[in-house]
Parts: C-alpha cells; structure tokens; sequence
C-alpha cells in the first residue's frame, strides 16, 4: 500500500470484484445470503481451475501455479 487515497493501491481486487458481478452475480441474481455465498464461492472456484488468464499465457491459475 502506497499510502491513503492512491488509486491504484486496489486495482488487482477491484477488478475481481467487477469481474464477478459482471459474470456470475448480475447474470444470476441470489434471492438471499446463502445464494449469494453459493455463487461466490462457485464463481472463485470457476475462476481459480478453469477460467483462462491472459496474463499467464491463458491458463486458469490452478495449472500455472499448483503443481
């Protein structure tokens, strides 16, 4: 962390959080907390084993970093 107010400092998780309520969350809209744990938790195990990452030559991180 750079310091208070840098922009830059959540881009990473920033990102991920648009990615999942772009994907999974707005796509299927959970009608409690439970759904919304279940499809959180579907969607981050989607994106860690299968979902292609272009910055690691387009493979899930599961394969580029768990071996």
């Amino acid at each position: 962390m750079d310091g208070k107010g840098r922009a830059t400092d959540n881009a990473h998780i920033e990102r991920f959080f648009r990615t999942i309520k772009h994907d999974k969350i707005y796509l299927h809209m959970p009608e409690n907390g439970q759904g919304l744990f279940t499809l959180c938790n579907e969607f981050i195990e989607f994106y860690n084993t299968r979902r292609g990452h272009s910055s690691i030559e387009g493979l899930p991180p599961a394969q580029k970093y768990i071996r």
